[in-house]
């Protein structure tokens, strides 16, 4: 435990703000060993752009991390003009995910933490992204990972991600809604140290379906999984009609609310603290977080953009990863 976590850093899509909030984060002498995973010379440029400076040694390896900034160089193909995307750079995106995952799972690295990526210009370029979440499950070998955002005061997971409001109530199946409650419920205790979580469910339909009137999902599918789990000790409450879920009378007690659908939930979190929020993969057989924004091409190069959502993915991210070695050495 003297020696320091060592966290992964992916910014993103280089035509966004992911360089420019990594090299602000970059100033700093961090208490940790952050290891930037990205195109050197794009982040050179970048750091120009900014009228920052910036000094990366490249990674040498866990055996000779100390506190401090290094980087592990994967070279872009495209130009990475900020706020001009470049089907080009597709696969420098996706290989610098690949090599944060590979290097986490093989113990290299404690942690994860992820960048904004523009999703449509992966999918222009032809690669089948929807979404991190599901990009890490596929390479980490799960078959079920869940969504999980968290700022001060309240935590939002999600039933199903990135996928069409017209296929969410045929994937809330028992199978489903039970696996994302058991990992739910394994990683608030594991990763968040919470001996005994209660999990607020909403409903998916108006009124959490009105007695069968305005839907059977709740009869049918959610009441069901909810009373076998509670029977087997779980703390559940619900299904409770959505838009009712977040009063602070609903919330009292509750170590996590777990959403139908992406936008059920999150526009409340995201309204509670959007500058704190985090994107935190449970189901992984390592940590990862996240910011809670997008890649915000506009901005990019302008020095205006907030790094405050990668301040606290990265205090997420150093919190669970000093649990998990612990942990491991106990």
């Amino acid at each position: 435990m003297n020696n320091p976590s060592i966290i992964a850093l992916t910014p993103g899509e280089p035509a966004g703000i992911g360089p420019d909030i990594s090299i602000v984060i970059a100033q700093r002498m961090p208490a940790y060993h952050l290891v930037l995973i990205a195109d050197p010379a794009m982040l050179r440029e970048r750091a120009r752009k900014l009228n920052l400076p910036l000094t990366l040694d490249e990674w040498g390896g866990r055996r000779h991390a100390k506190k401090g900034i290094s980087i592990l160089p994967v070279r872009s193909e495209g130009n990475a003009v900020p706020g001009r995307l470049d089907t080009a750079n597709a696969s420098y995106v996706i290989k610098t995910l690949e090599t944060a995952v590979d290097g986490c799972l093989g113990g290299e690295f404690d942690a994860l933490v992820t960048g904004p990526v523009h999703k449509g210009v992966l999918n222009d370029a032809g690669i089948p992204f929807t979404g991190h979440t599901e990009f890490l499950a596929a390479r980490s070998g799960r078959r079920l990972t869940v969504m999980m955002l968290t700022c001060p005061g309240l935590r939002v997971a999600l039933a199903t991600t990135h996928i069409p409001l017209s296929e969410v109530s045929r994937r809330i199946t028992p199978e489903c809604l039970t696996g994302v409650l058991e990992i739910l419920h394994s990683d608030l205790q594991e990763k968040f140290a919470i001996p005994d979580p209660t999990i607020l469910v909403c409903g998916l339909n108006p009124h959490a379906g009105e007695s069968g009137y305005l839907g059977r999902e709740e009869a049918e599918v959610i009441a069901p999984v909810i009373r076998r789990l509670s029977s087997q000790g779980m703390r559940l409450r619900g299904p409770v009609p959505a838009d009712t879920a977040f009063l602070p009378s609903q919330l009292e007690g509750v170590d996590a609310v777990l959403a139908m659908y992406h936008d059920q939930g999150l526009p409340v979190l995201k309204r509670h603290d959007f500058a704190r929020a985090v994107n935190v993969t449970l189901g992984l057989p390592f940590i990862r977080t996240s910011v809670d924004h997008g890649t915000a091409l506009e901005l990019a190069g302008s020095g205006k953009a907030d790094p405050s959502s990668l301040d606290a993915a990265l205090k997420v991210a150093i919190k669970l990863s000093k649990k998990n070695r612990q942990d491991v050495q106990d």
